[in-house]
């Protein structure tokens, strides 16, 4: 795979406000970003975050209220046409026609980038056999499982073999089936292929397994930009202890402080200490413990997620603000997307 050190994504102070009940929401603020050809980058937030937002001025489907964005070297507002031309892009509903037949949904796409019959047609072909629905091809689009729909938008999103793509929530609505499935999909096309891929998700699991950059959002904000693996190390192991009286539990939390970088969680006759490295701290504290006089009578370590990342950086849990944030509605045209 050859990889170019221009950035293929740059942002400066892109900005994105709405007018909602006579009121501005701001639901991009200032986001200065730079993806690097290659990379598999997940934007991660509740819904209302700004995540598809952003998609929608990188892709230039709406422009930004300020800021300036380049993508595959070209201006968002001043050469929209041309980013179009190199990007792909699946939002979050079907790309397809209900009633049309999928290969013919994938023809039409190739042949309006221009392709001759038989380009588009062995171009189709090339790309339902390469996402697996080779024998779903001649069905009506509306007899597909929602997993072979998502399969069949991102096949109509790479009929020209952009650079790079764009994926707004593509296992929402999904079975943990048809997510894996299409997960793997995803890492394929950006492992062999080296297509360079930008979605955004609300999943966790889907962020932490695939991507190789998470940025977190919330609020319009950046909050967060590394790997899953180094956001999570530094917030560090969570190491869980049971005594047998609450007399015991707070003398343990005394000695717990001791240890360089601890937060120490004393709740009745248990003890939660989140440290750096707990899995290995964890037997010495506990055999100190023990020699103190207060030994535990259960344990247990466990590594941080990033929906623990996302609570240490706000105070709010990422699950619970996804079950009670409002998925926007096209009226708001993303206001709170």
């Amino acid at each position: 795979m050859t990889t170019s050190t221009t950035p293929v994504i740059r942002t400066r102070g892109l900005t994105r406000h709405f007018t909602r009940h006579h009121q501005t929401v701001e639901a991009v603020r200032g986001l200065d970003l730079e993806v690097a050809d290659g990379e598999l980058v997940a934007f991660l937030g509740p819904n209302g975050a700004g995540k598809s937002t952003t998609l929608r001025m990188l892709t230039t489907l709406i422009p930004p209220t300020s800021g300036t964005a380049e993508v595959a070297g070209h201006d968002v507002v001043r050469e929209h046409r041309a980013v179009r031309r190199s990007i792909g892009y699946v939002g979050q509903g079907n790309a397809a026609g209900h009633q049309q037949r999928g290969r013919d949904e994938v023809v039409s796409q190739a042949r309006s980038f221009g392709m001759g019959r038989s380009a588009a047609r062995a171009r189709a072909d090339e790309l339902l056999d390469a996402f697996d629905l080779t024998e779903h091809a001649m069905r009506p689009v509306s007899t597909l499982s929602g997993g072979q729909r998502r399969r069949l938008d991102v096949a109509i999103g790479l009929v020209h073999a952009p650079r790079l793509m764009f994926l707004d929530e593509p296992s929402t609505g999904l079975d943990p089936q048809n997510r894996v499935n299409l997960q793997e999909q995803v890492r394929r096309l950006n492992r062999e292929v080296g297509t360079t891929i930008v979605m955004t998700t609300h999943y966790l699991e889907e962020a932490d397994a695939i991507a190789d950059r998470v940025i977190v959002i919330d609020h319009g904000l950046v909050i967060a930009d590394d790997t899953a693996s180094r956001l999570k190390s530094a917030l560090g192991d969570l190491v869980s202890l049971g005594f047998g009286s609450t007399a015991d539990a707070a003398a343990a939390a005394a000695r717990a402080e001791r240890v360089e970088g601890a937060s120490v969680d004393l709740r009745g006759a248990d003890l939660v200490v989140r440290v750096a490295h707990g899995r290995d701290l964890a037997p010495g504290l506990v055999a100190d413990l023990a020699a103190a006089g207060t030994p535990a009578t259960r344990m247990e370590v466990s590594g941080p997620t990033l929906d623990d990342v996302f609570l240490d950086l706000t105070g709010r849990s990422l699950r619970e603000t996804d079950t009670t944030t409002a998925i926007p509605t096209a009226t708001t045209e993303g206001a709170a997307a």
